[in-house]
């Protein structure tokens, strides 16, 4: 008897998926690090969120809601919209797994970028459907290149607006050409994780094309801008017939208590949120133009990371300057996974991380 009847064997393709690996948080030997690979805030959450936090801790004895309706309430108060078109989750990741589940099979094929999440890719193959990849045009998504992918097989369609890890984007007059070359059958995901970040006037997070069409969903998170990582928050604004398709197989209380208090105080504190925006504004200009001017490409990005481009010579690749860095406690992110094995991608941090970073690099490029 062969030995895969003597033992449970996963359903065909589950091990074929790669696991997701998280960027790295601490250095052997290196007492004090800065944690630049995961996008976090270095503002962290709003003191009225920590203060719900801590009053939700008062009982814990009791199960949460499990409709989520004050955070549900919460995010329709601020962005005006109707919170039964509303499905929050432990954060998006668990949201785009749902609807992965619900929405796609064997046979189905959903359309990925290049350098888009990696989650997109797990969870299409979770659900035993097949990704198709399709290439970017300078680490940016490419609307044409998706329209050629489509075929009859076609039931879903990711799109990171902005990218990640590029930070790019692509403005809505482009996402809406797209939208309308899809058939009706096939949903359209946008995942807008780090909208609040962008302040471009062709950009949109998807809310009026959600609202207009009943095969497009978005996604948003309260671990970036709102500093909830820890929390796992996020939620997803759809059409009503997909709320209710995904309520129908959601664990029935997928959210605890004190990310749901949490959540729904630190979308009210918009205040605070601005000052998270103000922050990353004037480091993201300022690292961008260092960066240059110590000749590394960097790609413009729109959110609270750059992408960073190293040389393509012994002792100042991507590797070289990780490893340099790493020695020094700033921890950026490598990106071999996404299609960039000579780049590193940098979380915009604190005033003191920032600056470190800058003379980290400028020692080793050679110009400190």
């Amino acid at each position: 008897m062969s030995a895969e009847l003597n033992q449970p064997v996963p359903r065909p393709g589950i091990l074929d998926i790669a696991a997701y690996v998280p960027g790295k948080e601490h250095v052997d030997g290196v007492a004090k690090v800065y944690k630049l690979s995961s996008n976090e805030t270095p503002l962290g959450p709003s003191p009225k969120a920590i203060e719900a936090f801590k009053a939700a801790a008062s009982n814990l004895e009791i199960y949460p809601d499990g409709q989520a309706v004050a955070l549900r309430q919460a995010i329709a108060g601020v962005h005006g919209l109707n919170p039964a078109n509303i499905i929050c989750g432990n954060g998006s990741d668990e949201l785009l797994g749902l609807l992965c589940h619900v929405y796609l099979g064997a046979g189905d094929e959903a359309i990925i970028t290049e350098h888009g999440f990696l989650v997109y890719k797990i969870q299409i193959m979770g659900a035993g459907a097949t990704p198709v990849t399709v290439k970017e045009t300078d680490c940016t998504v490419n609307v044409d290149a998706i329209i050629d992918a489509v075929t009859p097989r076609t039931k879903m369609v990711f799109i990171a607006n902005p990218g990640n890890p590029t930070g790019t984007y692509i403005p809505v007059s482009e996402i809406r050409r797209l939208q309308a070359t899809l058939p009706k059958n096939v949903i359209l995901v946008l995942d807008a994780a780090y909208a609040e970040y962008v302040r471009k006037n062709d950009y949109e997070a998807g809310l009026e094309l959600v609202s207009g069409n009943g095969n497009v969903v978005m996604t948003r998170t309260f671990s970036k801008v709102y500093g909830l990582a820890a929390l796992r928050v996020g939620w997803m604004y759809a059409p009503a017939a997909i709320i209710d398709a995904l309520n129908r197989v959601r664990g029935p209380f997928n959210m605890n208590a004190p990310a749901i208090a949490a959540g729904a105080a630190a979308i009210r504190d918009q205040a605070f949120m601005q000052q998270a925006v103000a922050h990353n504004l004037h480091w993201l200009d300022r690292l961008t133009s260092v960066f240059t001017e110590l000749g590394l490409k960097v790609t413009p990005s729109v959110t609270n990371f750059i992408l960073i481009h190293f040389p393509d010579q012994d002792g100042k690749r991507a590797a070289d300057a990780d490893e340099f860095l790493s020695s020094r406690g700033y921890i950026l992110r490598a990106v071999r996974g996404y299609g960039f094995a000579n780049a590193l991608r940098m979380t915009v941090g604190s005033e003191e991380a920032n600056l470190g970073v800058i003379a980290a690099l400028k020692e080793f490029m050679g110009q400190a």
